[in-house]
């Protein structure tokens, strides 16, 4: 009888019950903090009028650039139709619903009143960027829905409840070139847009600039395409099957890469034009006090430039490396590493440096300064907690790869 009960007490314990029970606390932690939040609003937040952005917004700008594996991956695969692509095209899918949804939540929190959400769909505010980036955002989470219905539709415990589900699952996947097109003009819009939302803004000299709407684009499509990758080859080494033959993975990883050195290339202009062979002076000045006062230059160039972008693209384009599976995952972690600072450093950037400071002044406005609070966090960490969640139940039960691929197909 003992035997039996440690039997069943081991098998409760399996690692899988683990790690549902730690993503359960996570979640729970995030609930608690976002009643918190809804009980007390933004005032027990680090959140103020000078600093009205702050971690909530990084995790969303974050999340949905992570998510933009989608419309990148799935147009090459079914706009393009290039058919090696579309067995990655799932999951790329699946990773920019899971992105979307995550910055929604986040948003829920931010917005203050989440309550009024619908309020742009019925006042239409054609002149505002932050408008449009809210219609995109429902825009495009629609065709995210109906993208990813065919995958649901065909998994097992929908087609036993609902036995049409398969049929309607590939009617909808009859739709898929039409509905890529309407994605990726989305996706495009809405990721020019954030980038826009700064670059727009004449007042904040560090943020103003033209590039920002383009250096969103490919820092989302090259982080999107190589935390899918990342994400493909975990899965594969969880379930120890490849999923994806050689010859896709290279084609993915060259992609990626390129578009991080695409990145690069265009972040170092900027640069150059803004801050090497051009001085705007309350531009210089904005970057002299965050470097005086923050860890600004060092995560812009340690971690934003070499560690998030220019090592994952060494990775990812040097043959040898992109072969080994962890190395990859090591390319796909420091993506999200650089592309979560980035978003943090452009949004603080221009919020630590106060709109009237000037040299002469420097004492009577001082830096803005913020320091997320202990809800904020609890916050976030739920909103990672659910992404993790619906990460794994989705590859664990649904048909994200249906034909397994065989190891003599994959590249060793």
């Amino acid at each position: 009888m003992i035997g039996i009960l440690r039997r069943r007490v081991e098998q409760s314990a399996s690692p899988f019950m683990v790690w549902l029970g730690v993503l359960g606390l996570l979640i729970a932690v995030g609930v608690v903090c976002a009643v918190l939040v809804f009980a007390n609003g933004l005032k027990i937040t680090a959140l103020s009028n000078l600093v009205p952005w702050g971690l909530w917004i990084t995790v969303d700008l974050s999340a949905i650039a992570l998510g933009a594996g989608a419309f990148s991956l799935s147009t090459i695969a079914y706009l393009f139709r290039v058919k090696a692509f579309q067995r990655i095209a799932r999951i790329a899918v699946f990773v920019g619903l899971v992105g979307y949804t995550s910055a929604m939540l986040a948003l829920l929190l931010d917005i203050g009143r989440p309550d009024r959400f619908w309020h742009p769909v019925v006042f239409w505010n054609v002149h505002s960027v932050l408008w449009e980036i809210t219609m995109c955002v429902i825009l495009y989470s629609s065709v995210l829905l109906v993208e990813f219905a065919p995958v649901f539709l065909e998994s097992d415990a929908v087609r036993r409840r609902f036995p049409r589900g398969s049929q309607i699952g590939h009617w909808l996947h009859r739709l898929t070139p039409v509905v890529s097109v309407l994605g990726l003009a989305l996706s495009l819009l809405h990721q020019s847009s954030l980038g826009a939302t700064y670059g727009v803004l004449v007042a904040r000299p560090i943020w103003f600039k033209p590039s920002m709407p383009v250096m969103f684009i490919l820092s989302a499509v090259a982080a999107g395409g190589t935390f899918t990758l990342g994400l493909t080859i975990l899965y594969e080494n969880l379930v120890r099957r490849r999923q994806i033959d050689g010859s896709l993975r290279r084609y993915v990883a060259i992609f990626a890469g390129l578009m991080m050195l695409a990145y690069l290339y265009l972040k170092l202009w900027d640069f150059l034009a803004t801050s090497y062979y051009s001085h705007l002076p309350a531009s210089a000045e904005a970057l002299d006090l965050l470097s005086r006062s923050t860890p600004y230059t060092a995560a812009f160039w340690l971690v934003e430039v070499v560690l998030g972008a220019l090592l994952p693209a060494v990775i990812l384009l040097v043959p040898r490396w992109r072969q080994r599976d962890t190395w990859v995952l090591l390319a796909a972690a420091l993506a999200v590493m650089g592309i979560i600072v980035n978003r943090w450093n452009v949004t603080l950037s221009g919020l630590i440096v106060p709109l009237d400071w000037s040299p002469g002044a420097a004492e009577l406005f001082p830096v803005n300064a913020y320091l997320p609070s202990l809800v904020e966090w609890g916050v976030a960490l739920g909103v990672l907690g659910y992404a993790l969640l619906i990460f794994t139940l989705g590859l664990r039960f649904l048909p994200m790869f249906p034909d397994p691929i065989s190891h003599s197909q994959h590249e060793n």
